[in-house]
């Protein structure tokens, strides 16, 4: 998907505090910055996650910027497939579980940086701004490598047994078709080669 991307610009806004996020993804080289999702609502709020250019996760979802998860694993396989899950509640009265990273069915728990929002903070991702995959921009740092079964739930929570779980040789596989909850702004694309069509049955739809 290197200088591909995807975008679509919610017609309203979502729930801003609670939401999950969920793709496969497939790394074809290593050493410079690539994003898996993007929204940036302005005055430099970006909310994000992308491999950066060390091979690390980063994960910045609230709107004020003020929350960073930057792991200190590396992720240099470009043989595999990783299961990245996201969740964001910021009314969760746990200041450690307003954020959760899962990769492969296992929550991270080992971050260089770990800087957590505040209670009932807001994210850029579910307003109204354009929403990119495999971009920053629209015009640099995009994702170079594969996706596949990529799902946003709109002010529901899930954890990465909705959407994977482990086979009879205890390797992590997808659900092609979770129960999940999509929510108003909720999708559910690349289920099917490489469709953008909203699956979740929604019609909320990407352009390449």
């Amino acid at each position: 998907m290197a200088n591909t991307y995807l975008s679509r610009t919610p017609s309203s806004t979502g729930n801003t505090k609670k939401f999950t996020f969920s793709a496969w993804v497939k790394r074809s080289n290593l050493g410079s910055a690539g994003h898996i999702f993007h929204v940036y609502p302005g005055s430099g709020e970006r909310s994000r996650i992308l491999f950066t250019s060390s091979n690390q996760l980063h994960v910045e979802l609230e709107a004020a910027n003020s929350n960073k998860l930057i792991t200190t694993r590396l992720f240099r396989d470009v043989s595999a497939w990783y299961h990245i899950v996201v969740v964001y509640d910021s009314d969760n009265g746990t200041s450690g579980n307003r954020v959760i990273l899962y990769v492969n069915g296992v929550r991270e728990t080992s971050f260089g940086t770990e800087v957590y929002p505040s209670s009932g903070s807001t994210s850029g991702i579910n307003t109204t701004t354009q929403h990119e995959i495999s971009s920053y921009d629209g015009s640099a740092e995009f994702f170079d490598g594969s996706m596949s079964h990529i799902h946003f739930t709109d002010g529901y929570v899930y954890d990465a047994t909705a959407f994977g779980e482990y086979d009879a040789n205890g390797v992590w596989k997808i659900k092609t078709s979770p129960s999940v909850t999509y929510g108003t702004n909720g999708f559910f694309i690349l289920k099917d080669g490489n469709s953008v069509t909203d699956q979740s049955g929604n019609s909320n739809n990407f352009t390449v």
